[in-house]
């Protein structure tokens, strides 16, 4: 079962739940206040890898200009 990632819309805490894909469009609340969570994309589902073993991020984002090439660099 795929684990999807969660923010919640009232007060910003962020969780996850581990989910069948049938409950993947299914709404989510959040467990400290009760309120509904959008689903996020999780960091390491945005990250594409080419032939040579060198990582980019999909769609943009602050790894995008990094010139790593290694996350533990800058932990994201």
């Amino acid at each position: 079962m795929p684990i999807y990632e969660y923010v919640c819309s009232k007060c910003g805490s962020k969780f996850e739940l581990l989910r069948q894909m049938s409950q993947m469009d299914e709404k989510a609340s959040c467990p400290k206040c009760g309120s509904p969570a959008e689903k996020i994309f999780s960091k390491c589902a945005c990250f594409s890898e080419d032939a040579s073993g060198l990582s980019s991020s999909i769609g943009g984002g602050s790894c995008s200009s990094c010139s790593s090439g290694n996350c533990s660099s800058c932990g994201s």
